[in-house]
């Protein structure tokens, strides 16, 4: 027996995203009440080359993306469309799955280390350890360095404030250790492979020599 395919309601979908390359959070799909409840919570229509979307303003902060974005997926689910919301954006969820997905990161960088052998892989992982811009140490410290321009601020008492920039200034100094010892490593030069050795040719058995004389 031959099943008919469901007949779904395309325009009741919505999904909220946020697009890479420009950091805008988009809300695509849905009907003009769709559009409306996306408006009430901070959505903007724009004209795209497939018809009006909505977007959120420019120069929202990470954090006021999250909530507006939660809250409208909140009244569309509420008035009956089905909503596809980006993980990254749902205001509830979010910080306890980045620190998961943190955790993650960690034991599985540990793991990476105890395996490799090679220098090169060393080398990479020492990278993401201690690399600029990006490295978990620089990042550490970056985050301990506010802490204590903003406890100074708060007129906090400056003897733990001191103590905390000096853990700052540590960091700072462990990373420069580990960057140094991450371009010796990356300086070794790689173990020559190893040669291939051809297998030597097996010997021919002799022959006996043939006699072409006619037999009488």
């Amino acid at each position: 027996m031959k099943h008919a395919e469901p007949d779904f309601h395309v325009l009741d979908y919505v999904t909220i995203t946020k697009d890479t390359r420009t950091g805008l959070v988009l809300a695509l799909g849905g009907t003009d009440q769709a559009a409306g409840i996306l408006q009430r919570a901070g959505f903007l229509d724009a004209p795209g080359p497939r018809g009006t979307y909505h977007r959120l303003p420019h120069h929202l902060s990470v954090q006021e993306q999250r909530r507006r974005a939660t809250t409208a997926s909140h009244a569309l689910l509420a008035a009956g469309y089905s909503v596809h919301l980006d993980p990254f954006l749902n205001d509830l969820a979010v910080p306890d799955g980045d620190r998961k997905a943190s955790l993650r990161y960690l034991v599985q960088l540990s793991q990476r280390a105890g395996d490799t052998s090679d220098a090169q892989e060393r080398a990479a992982l020492l990278t993401e350890i201690a690399g600029p811009g990006e490295g978990l140490l620089p990042l550490i410290r970056q985050a301990v360095a506010v802490m204590c321009v903003g406890s100074f601020a708060d007129g906090a008492d400056p003897q733990p404030v001191r103590q905390l920039m000096n853990t700052a200034d540590a960091l700072s100094r462990a990373t420069d250790q580990i960057l140094r010892l991450r371009n010796d490593i990356a300086r070794t030069p790689a173990p020559p492979d190893s040669a291939v050795k051809t297998p030597s040719p097996t010997p021919r058995l002799p022959t006996m020599p043939v006699d072409h004389r006619r037999t009488p």
